[in-house]
């Protein structure tokens, strides 16, 4: 059983706790566990947005907070000169319009790629939803203990 390609539903505290593996630079590890995507829920509480390239912000949760970008230079990356010119417009209208969403205070649902940057980790986000339902971040926590105990640290039992 392998989560590596499966949005793991974290906390700050476990998600901060990850580390990545020598063999593998997109890969970390939760006690033992490959892991390479996450999800998680906070407060937005900071907000850097340099036009045409990225958006770094920050998502506080109540045990930490993780750091996100979310990527705004589809139109001028060679990462994406290989896909069709629709589907890269399609994607650079998506992050501008997640963009546009994350707003500080505003709580917010965040998916993406787990990746470092100058020794720290972060999410390199995907997917933004915004959070109407009062009771979204606790049942966010109840998920995440409830997976951890049940299945993530099976799986890390199993591994080692």
């Amino acid at each position: 059983m392998d989560l590596y390609n499966t949005h793991v539903k974290l906390l700050a505290f476990d998600f901060l706790s990850l580390t990545p593996t020598r063999s593998d630079p997109s890969c970390f590890q939760r006690k033992g566990l490959r892991l390479s995507r996450a999800e998680s829920i906070g407060v937005v509480v900071t907000r850097e947005l340099k036009p045409g390239k990225f958006l770094r912000f920050t998502i506080d949760d109540g045990t930490g907070c993780i750091p996100c970008v979310l990527w705004l230079n589809q139109l001028t990356s060679s990462y994406f000169s290989r896909r069709s010119p629709s589907s890269v417009r399609s994607i650079a209208r998506s992050a501008l319009h997640f963009a546009s969403e994350i707003q500080l205070g505003v709580v917010v649902r965040v998916r993406g790629r787990i990746t470092g940057y100058r020794g720290t980790v972060q999410i390199t986000v995907s997917d933004v939803a915004l959070e109407t339902d009062p009771n979204a971040q606790v049942l966010h926590w109840l998920d995440c203990v409830r997976l951890a105990r049940r299945c993530y640290d099976k799986f890390s039992i199993i591994r080692v």
